[in-house]
């Protein structure tokens, strides 16, 4: 039987779960530019771009992939020069070496300025390419290809949709994920038709990918590698939580430093793609599982990460891949034979633990919190396996899963802004 509701939840899985080529920060950056030029009709002789605090915050310090170098200023260029405006969050794979010779040129010639603008939304983007008289400014707004407004010498072109108090449209998708519940994302995965959910498992092969090439290749801070040789050395054992932790930061850490593979994201973010995949895949190939369990495992995983990072900011100063693995710690419950109420447990035992690690932008030192939250995973799924659940009297855990994950929300949304603008003062102000 195929309940109501069921199709939406398929809708809601497509729209936040997506390919993506490099950090999405920048990555939003480059569309907005790849836009741009696709409406200017030619080359820009300038690029200005505005950003919120937090696109600042997480494209200073990450690769942006097939350029080796690192940063908005190279993403904004790359995007105008050679990125595909259909692209999407694979703006880039159209890249060239060619292209990316005149991206740097551009940036040596001080052509490309970036800076931040005081805006109200946290994920906000405003690219302006001009050449000779002719110039065209994009928007992008809230989310990372939601384009908002085309601006064509002083002209719009584009406008989305608002209400009748001029406040954009709210995207029911987006609504439909608050409205939520565990106890429903559990229900759906587990009895919706497999052929309705076994699109899921492109997850599996993008993010696997990508952890295999960062255990081969030479990206960011090797954890998985240096796992590795401890294992070889005898201090690690190769059990189910150090691969965990090893294949998962593997992926992020060879994403972060830009590789030029693609990974499968969740609510706009790679990583929190790879932590809400890779802790499922691995912990299934260890019990045994079979494909059809795999595949309702992954759906678990990131339908449960989708809903509670609806009750969060896009961007905030709170690390989402946090949240991500509060998905794969339901999915390993339910690979291991757990109950739904046990998945719950597991979810109230992250909070209690890993709630308030803060993002202080997005690097290859990401790889750093994807192993540690992915571990904290295996150990909340493990607890909740025994029943075991951090209680009501403790910090901001409730009574009821939902409650918690509502508290979970107030505290990245309304606990943690000033906690925000001081990370990217800090960052701001370093000196080099």
């Amino acid at each position: 039987m195929v309940r109501k509701q069921w199709q939406s939840y398929v809708d809601l899985i497509k729209k936040e779960v997506v390919p993506a080529l490099g950090c999405t920060e920048p990555i939003a950056v480059a569309l907005a530019c790849a836009i741009a030029k696709k409406h200017l009709g030619s080359d820009p002789d300038t690029i200005e771009v505005l950003v919120s605090a937090n696109i600042m915050k997480n494209g200073v310090g990450v690769g942006v992939p097939g350029t080796g170098m690192v940063g908005l200023p190279v993403a904004a260029a790359a995007g105008a020069l050679g990125g595909n405006p259909d692209g999407k969050l694979e703006v880039l794979e159209t890249l060239t070496p060619a292209t990316v010779e005149r991206a740097k040129g551009m940036l040596e010639k001080n052509q490309v300025v970036i800076s931040v603008k005081n805006v109200p939304n946290v994920l906000y983007v405003e690219a302006t390419l001009q050449v000779a008289d002719n110039k065209v400014t994009v928007t992008i707004a809230d989310e990372h290809t939601n384009v908002v407004e085309i601006n064509k010498n002083d002209k719009i072109i584009f406008a989305a949709e608002k209400s009748d108090n001029d406040i954009p449209v709210e995207d029911p998708l987006h609504k439909l994920a608050q409205q939520i519940t565990v106890a429903k994302v559990w229900d759906f995965a587990l009895h919706a038709p497999l052929e309705m959910i076994e699109f899921i498992n492109e997850a599996a092969e993008l993010n696997e990918r990508i952890s295999e090439e960062g255990l081969k290749g030479d990206y960011g801070l090797r954890i998985g590698k240096v796992i590795d040789e401890n294992i070889d050395r005898g201090i690690l054992q190769n059990d189910l939580l150090t691969e965990i932790m090893k294949r998962s930061s593997a992926a992020s850490y060879a994403r972060m430093d830009g590789c030029a593979l693609p990974v499968m994201t969740n609510s706009g973010s790679g990583n929190q793609g790879i932590a809400a995949t890779m802790p499922v895949l691995v912990t299934a190939e260890r019990v045994g599982a079979n494909s059809e369990h795999l595949t309702r495992a992954l759906i678990l995983s990131h339908l449960t990460a989708i809903h509670i990072k609806s009750n969060l900011a896009r961007l905030s100063a709170l690390c989402a891949v946090t949240v991500a693995a509060m998905g794969s710690a339901c999915g390993i419950v339910f690979l291991m034979g757990g109950t739904r109420k046990q998945a719950e447990f597991a979810i109230e035992n992250m909070i209690g633990d890993v709630a308030g690690i803060i993002c202080d932008g997005a690097k290859a030192g990401c790889s750093l919190k994807v192993s540690s939250s992915v571990s904290a995973a295996l150990k909340a799924a493990l607890m909740g396996l025994d029943n075991i659940r951090i209680t009501e009297n403790e910090g901001i855990i409730d009574r009821d899963v939902e409650q918690v994950i509502k508290n979970l929300g107030i505290l990245s949304s309304e606990g943690m802004k000033e906690t925000d603008h001081t990370i990217l003062d800090i960052m701001t102000h370093k000196k080099h």
